[in-house]
């Protein structure tokens, strides 16, 4: 349920109460203070649980004390981040760790009863899973997108766009009425991996964080960053050998992602430059 604006809704931080037209007070625990003018709500059930969001305007700026430092981050799926710096963020993969727990209670809920109250528990138990996976991939995130913008005052990324990265690959007909391979498992493997590492959420965190701490925030364009070889700019598909990067030209060696972070961080301040 959505309030898009103010009618039909009142919260009272003071008494811990959301007031719903129709409804009454309820209960509220406010995980933060509310700053600003609340505009907007919306409440969700998760299992059992209801979880509201307050989307509020005018919130007043808390910007932070300038660092004099920059950073380009290349995103991945074996390591979250990797910054220009060299460091290497790596990912919990929170899914992934959860998969066979959460395999075992849909399992359990496929043997309930439909309407039995086991198998209102067996759901509660698959939604706690999901629960308890959201956020701990959401916390993990917060974490890492706060460190990035209290440490830099620019912060350079690849313009990722994910729906195109997670499109399932094209049917390849072979003329008989049959399919040629077309990588469709090996690709579903990989936007799993994609949607567990939460690359749109981080980036999303990162962009909200560093316009309320009056840091700069810039996309590049992704073409070549992992090819290029931050050393002598030479570009080749052979540079890059799975985790390692050496340069066919002049021999540089490095960690392939935090190649790539350096050339985006460049890439970032070619364009910062060009726009003074």
């Amino acid at each position: 349920m959505q309030w898009e604006d103010t009618s039909g809704w009142r919260v009272d931080a003071d008494a811990l109460r959301l007031h719903l037209m129709g409804i009454g007070a309820i209960k509220l625990h406010l995980h933060r203070a509310i700053r600003g003018n609340p505009k907007a709500i919306t409440v969700r059930r998760e299992g059992r649980r209801w979880q509201v969001s307050i989307r509020c305007v005018d919130v007043p700026a808390k910007a932070l004390r300038a660092t004099g430092q920059a950073i380009g981050i290349d995103l991945g799926v074996g390591v979250l981040v990797a910054t220009s710096e060299g460091d290497l963020v790596e990912n919990s993969r929170h899914g992934k760790k959860a998969a066979a727990q959460l395999a075992k209670s849909q399992q359990a809920l496929a043997r309930k009863k439909r309407g039995s109250r086991r198998r209102r528990n067996a759901v509660e138990a698959v939604a706690r899973c999901h629960r308890r996976v959201a956020n701990q991939r959401t916390d993990t995130l917060h974490k890492v997108s706060r460190m990035l913008v209290n440490e830099n005052d620019l912060i350079v990324h690849e313009k990722l766009l994910l729906a195109n990265m997670v499109r399932r690959p094209q049917p390849r007909p072979d003329g008989t009425g049959s399919f040629e391979p077309n990588g469709a498992a090996a690709k579903t493997g990989l936007n799993r991996s994609i949607y567990d590492a939460g690359w749109g959420t981080l980036l999303s965190m990162i962009a909200y964080k560093a316009e309320e701490a009056g840091r700069c925030v810039i996309e590049v364009d992704p073409r070549n960053t992992s090819r290029r070889c931050s050393n002598c700019r030479f570009v080749a598909a052979g540079n890059r050998r799975g985790a390692d990067f050496m340069c066919l030209e002049c021999g540089h060696e490095d960690h392939a992602d935090v190649n790539a972070a350096i050339n985006i961080l460049e890439a970032g301040r070619a364009l910062q430059r060009s726009a003074a």
